[in-house]
């Protein structure tokens, strides 16, 4: 009878703490989701702005080609985006394993934002919520395993805020739009074969050397990145490939980006765009 009192006592336990497992997982999911949908509903939706080759006059030369390959005369420019990820985390070292990674992502142009929600695979039945953000001029990443825990709290902050606006300039790649001079990047030249974008928002500036291949498309970015491990700024990578149309414009469908270390380079995300709309 003790026994079986024990087991009953340990069933229950076990049921009430699933329970407030996934009660946590819809209510942080139903807080993800309002980030987004606050994000988007705030942006500037109403610029019926198309790209002409005009636009681009007085840009160094491989940004100009960049664009004149990557879109279409008369192509409206990006207001917003939504696009799915699937791939893999690194979490730690270089000698950490890879896990499995889903994740959807919103940016808006005008004004510059993103939020970043993915799910990461830490261990079986062991998954990790993260949403990392440059939302209303502020970025910060957060994490929590099972929903519950609080693994990562960073931000907002000057640095943080920062990082997270060089990483909305990198990946504007996805946009190609939200790269042009008519949404307030300034580019600088550097060689034939790559350019620092800049741009400033809410007092935050980030720069970007953007990369070119012989086709005339962003192949790598490179930057110094805040990188809170460390609480300080690292040289950081993204590689790009697999370009495809989607919705009129050429895209990179793969990607893969990396901590250029004193110790040697670390990737720590690779993952390719399986859903992309833009609005």
């Amino acid at each position: 009878m003790r026994v079986t009192t024990v087991l009953w006592v340990l069933g229950g336990l076990l049921v009430v703490a699933l329970a407030f497992v996934l009660i946590n997982a819809y209510r942080l999911g139903r807080t993800h989701a309002r980030l987004a949908v606050d994000l988007v509903a705030d942006a500037n939706t109403e610029t019926n702005r198309t790209f002409d080759p005009d636009d681009v006059e007085g840009v160094p030369d491989p940004v100009r080609q960049y664009f004149e390959t990557v879109l279409e005369p008369g192509q409206p420019h990006v207001r917003s985006v939504h696009l799915e990820q699937r791939g893999d985390f690194r979490l730690g070292g270089a000698d950490a394993g890879w896990k499995s990674l889903e994740a959807t992502q919103h940016f808006t142009v005008d004004p510059p934002g993103f939020v970043w929600d993915a799910t990461i695979g830490v261990a079986p039945f062991l998954p990790a919520r993260v949403v990392d953000a440059y939302d209303h001029g502020e970025g910060y990443l957060q994490a929590k395993l099972l929903s519950t825990v609080t693994v990562a709290d960073v931000g907002p902050n000057a640095k943080m805020n920062e990082g997270e606006l060089t990483r909305y300039l990198a990946e504007a790649v996805w946009l190609p739009t939200a790269l042009l001079p008519a949404s307030g990047v300034e580019w600088e030249a550097i060689d034939d074969r790559s350019a620092r974008a800049t741009i400033e928002h809410d007092g935050n500036v980030a720069s970007v050397v953007f990369h070119f291949d012989e086709k005339n498309l962003i192949d790598r970015v490179t930057a110094r990145r805040y990188r809170q491990e460390d609480d300080d700024e690292a040289s950081w990578r993204g590689t790009f490939r697999e370009y495809e149309e989607r919705n009129g414009m050429l895209i990179p469908t793969d990607a893969e980006v990396a901590w250029e270390l004193p110790e040697g380079d670390l990737p720590y995300w690779r993952a390719a765009i399986t859903t992309i709309d833009h609005r």
